[in-house]
């Protein structure tokens, strides 16, 4: 395998789904979630309750996993996973698509059976072969229930193909895949389009009884067209009203071997299916800016101002266009080596469960040039403005601000003066609110770190985090004076820093010696204590062991005295 070219470096492969902002900035990495595992039609859903979703295809792998339609709230846990029953023959749940529809409620997927049919449309009467003959399912999304499914194979035809004909060969199971089916969708009216891309064909399905109502394209169209497609990909309602639709779709043109067209494009195409009439017409045509063609994959998705965002899927190539045609931007991966199914826009707030991470490490080569680089980043969170960063002089003693960035990227870097040995950051939105902080971390030193150039024999202390604030008061004082007039030399400015480095020393000095001075008063407690002890024992046991006297004998000679004179 070679490097990647713009680095020239083997970076491995992290596939997944991924959210990035307007400026390209990554927002949320979701490769994590399953180990670098396929994900497809990754999009953000807004029709399931008051907080917005996320929906994709989680594929299918050699374990026996058959894959599933996900449901993911914006907290980044997963809310419905949904598998196909075991017992209908369905296979797989199909990377291609996993539409939630508007009514926040029902899924609608695609499915292949495989069946041996006859090859009588061929010419060969005598001869059969498997198919994977494509349809799709309409699933509950609470319940995960199949509520209905749609097989094409006694309604397609193997001669509507253009990847098989009479000279291919009979196939075993799975089979031909005559037909491939990329895409599903539903009108207001539960009727439905399906796009196949090796038919070159659209197809108005009846959500009533199943059967096809028009093809639009391919070898048996319905309408009498002025333009032509081919291996489209997406076709989805723009409008459906009666007989009145306005469609649009990828025209990829082309496929791995074959082109019908030298470039790509969105069409949007107006249909009148009224008996008689059945005319299709194109309103507007994107094509490719690179003029390039997308033999695989893609999509188009129209935004609610009428601009044309398009996945044209290889390096993940999207773009967006205005309603009249201008192109407003362009963007692609940076790596060739990853490319996209297919790429949406939208509006998403993310809110993750977790903390915001943080990772700090200290350097510098002496006691009074230590610096501290922190690293923060919240996977998922699109409402942080900006970071706020605190250090403690222990784990559990107050927090002190030592400073507050921007957020510019994933990642945030924020450098400080000195060796801040416990720190913490808190994640700020615009309007000056925490949305949440991370945990208390301690900061990383080198392992080896007078073998980094460090060049004092002592050992490294950390600074007290309340001295950098008077330092940062210093140091405005200092900005104030060169205002008026006053530049404090550099000399000067490393003398600052000595003496605050100084200070830093003693009061770190005065703790431990309070600290000794408490531990050696407390352990002269414990021996009073211990030696008061050991001297009312010894009065016990003394006293115990003398004669036995009566208790006159304590009054002397006057007991002595009452005892002599005779009775009266």
């Amino acid at each position: 395998m070679d490097p990647e070219p713009h680095t020239q470096r083997y970076t491995p492969y992290q596939v997944g789904p991924y959210i990035y902002d307007a400026d390209g900035n990554l927002i949320w990495a979701g490769s994590p979630l399953y180990e670098n595992r396929n994900v497809f039609d990754f999009r953000a859903v807004h029709s399931i309750g008051d907080e917005p979703h996320l929906s994709f295809v989680l594929q299918h792998n050699h374990e026996g996993d058959l894959g599933s339609g996900m449901i993911m709230s914006n907290d980044y846990e997963i809310k419905h996973q949904i598998k196909y029953p075991t017992d209908k023959g369905l296979g797989a749940f199909d990377i291609h698509e996993w539409n939630v529809l508007d009514d926040g409620k029902t899924g609608l997927g695609i499915a292949y059976r495989i069946h041996e049919v006859g090859m009588d449309s061929l010419g060969r009467p005598a001869e059969k072969t498997h198919v994977a003959a494509a349809g799709f399912t309409v699933l509950d999304l609470e319940s995960g229930k199949l509520l209905w499914d749609w097989d094409g194979v006694d309604k397609i035809g193997l001669t509507e193909s253009y990847r098989y004909g009479p000279e291919s060969l009979p196939a075993a199971s799975p089979g031909w895949d005559y037909v491939h089916a990329n895409s599903i969708d539903r009108n207001a009216e539960g009727n439905y389009i399906m796009s196949m891309r090796f038919t070159d064909t659209i197809y108005m399905i009846s959500g009533v009884d199943g059967h096809i109502m028009w093809r639009l394209g391919g070898k048996t169209s319905d309408f009498k067209q002025d333009f032509i497609f081919s291996r489209q990909h997406d076709a989805k309602f723009l409008e459906s009203n009666g007989t009145h639709h306005v469609i649009s779709f990828l025209n990829n043109a082309s496929d791995e071997e074959w082109a019908g067209e030298v470039v790509s494009s969105v069409l949007i195409v107006e249909l009148d299916a009224t008996p008689g009439v059945m005319t299709a017409k194109v309103l507007r045509r994107y094509n490719r800016p690179d003029g390039q063609l997308t033999r695989l994959r893609g999509n188009a998705q129209q935004l609610p101002n009428k601009n044309m965002f398009v996945g044209w899927s290889e390096a993940g190539y999207i773009s967006e266009f205005a309603e009249s045609g201008e192109l407003l931007f362009t963007a692609r991966f940076a790596s060739t080596r990853f490319n996209t199914y297919r790429a949406y826009k939208g509006e998403f707030i993310g809110r993750p469960k977790t903390p915001p991470d943080l990772v700090a490490t200290v350097s510098g080569t002496n006691k009074v040039d230590l610096s501290t680089t922190l690293y923060v980043s919240w996977n998922g969170a699109t409402e942080v403005a900006s970071w706020r960063f605190y250090a403690q002089a222990t784990e559990y003693s107050s927090p002190v601000l030592v400073g507050e960035t921007p957020r510019v990227d994933f990642e945030t870097m924020f450098i400080s003066s000195g060796f801040l040995d416990w720190v913490r950051v808190d994640a700020v939105d615009r309007d000056g609110n925490v949305l949440a902080s991370s945990a208390v971390q301690r900061t990383q030193t080198p392992k080896y770190w007078r073998s980094a150039a460090f060049a004092s024999q002592d050992d490294l202390t950390p600074t007290n985090p309340a001295h950098l604030v008077s330092a940062a008061t210093a140091n405005s004082t200092s900005a104030a004076l060169a205002s008026s007039g006053y530049a404090p030399s550099t000399a000067h400015q490393q003398d600052v820093k000595e003496v605050l480095a100084v200070a830093d020393d003693t009061y770190n000095l005065l703790q431990m010696i309070g600290g000794l001075l408490l531990f050696v008063m407390l352990l002269g407690l414990a021996y009073a204590l211990f030696v008061s002890g050991c001297c009312g024992v010894l009065r016990r046991r003394a006293k115990g062991k003398q004669p036995y006297r009566h208790k006159g004998d304590e009054y002397g000679e006057e007991a002595i005295g009452l005892r002599s004179v005779p009775p009266q």
